[in-house]
């Protein structure tokens, strides 16, 4: 059975030129084999709409459509895929006006519908089937374990991948401050892209390995420093280690106890965000001899009688 071209179009027998062109312009965006490649249903619409608009859209086969239905005569040759006879006309559709700009490619366009899937020649001189468009490669995953010194202070590390089924190893810059967990992303260094498409990126994952004696909480570090009792007590000029400047010399306070921090200013790691440097701070831990002599021991219990002190009083 013939379709109703007024209900493919979806609008009724009394509807203007202007309603059935509206209809005809929407039902053939909504259904374009561009948007809907793989869509059977979607073509065939496509297809049904074409043939509505070639009868519905010219005043004289509509008026002979609205006389007779499909064909001209009861003997006649059906409408669809006949050449429109002479008379007035709704006039032709803009395709550019249809899908959004004034350069259509026709062979695009209607490639889908009279290629077919089989790739026939097209009545616009091109061959059927969408042709490949461009689309960007795939990313690339990556993860690097670097030093706990290259992850504060910045530097560069290698990362080996597998791209385009060769392995490769690649330079990866590493900004200052990062941490783990941190992506890193190297543009244009993904697989290859496809119909002439973009490279994908490379995007790599930071792992920081742990340093033998630095701890780090997002900009500032920590280092434990131990100290002798007298040293404690008395008061000293002890090394300590920096990440960036080596050793230098800090000031413990006499009468210092274990535990206590001491803070320098600006020693620790750089925020990329603010620019500005954490601080590192020194954690005294205070060590007793492992092995105290006879004589060591009396002096120790000489202290204790001569200024008693219990450390827990009022604490519980």
């Amino acid at each position: 059975m013939a379709a109703d071209f007024y209900a493919v179009l979806g609008v009724s027998k009394s509807a203007s030129v202007e309603e059935i062109r509206k209809a005809y312009k929407k039902l053939s965006r909504d259904n374009h084999p561009d948007r809907k490649p793989d869509d059977a249903a979607a073509s065939e619409k496509f297809k049904q709409v074409q043939e509505a608009w070639d009868v519905l859209g010219d005043a004289q086969k509509r008026q002979q459509y609205d006389q007779y239905g499909t064909t001209f005569g009861p003997n006649g040759p059906p409408f669809r895929g006949g050449q429109r006879p002479g008379g007035t006309s709704a006039g032709p559709i803009d395709l550019g006006d249809l899908f959004g700009n004034g350069q259509v490619d026709l062979g695009d366009i209607f490639g889908n519908v009279f290629g077919g899937a089989g790739g026939a020649q097209s009545p616009f001189g091109r061959q059927g089937g969408r042709k490949p468009r461009a689309a960007k490669g795939e990313d690339i995953s990556a993860e690097i374990e670097i030093p706990f010194a290259v992850a504060a202070e910045g530097g560069s590390h290698e990362v080996q991948l597998s791209r385009s089924g060769q392995v490769e190893r690649l330079s990866v810059k590493i900004p200052a401050g990062v941490g783990s967990g941190s992506v890193i992303r190297l543009s244009g260094q993904g697989q290859a892209g496809r119909g002439g498409g973009p490279a994908g990126d490379l995007l790599v994952t930071i792992k920081v390995a742990p340093h033998s004696y630095f701890r780090r909480e997002g900009s500032d570090l920590f280092v434990d420093v131990p100290v002798s009792v007298s040293e404690a007590a008395l008061g000293a000029k002890v090394e300590v280690p920096t990440l960036s400047e080596g050793r230098m010399m800090v000031t413990i306070p006499a009468g210092t106890s274990s535990g206590a921090k001491l803070r320098l200013r600006g020693k620790g790691v750089l925020d990329h965000k603010t620019k500005d440097r954490g601080d590192l701070y020194v954690i005294i831990k205070l060590m007793l001899p492992p092995k105290l002599d006879a004589q060591t021991r009396e002096l120790f219990e000489q202290i204790a009688a001569a200024a008693p002190y219990d450390p827990r009083t009022d604490l519980w």
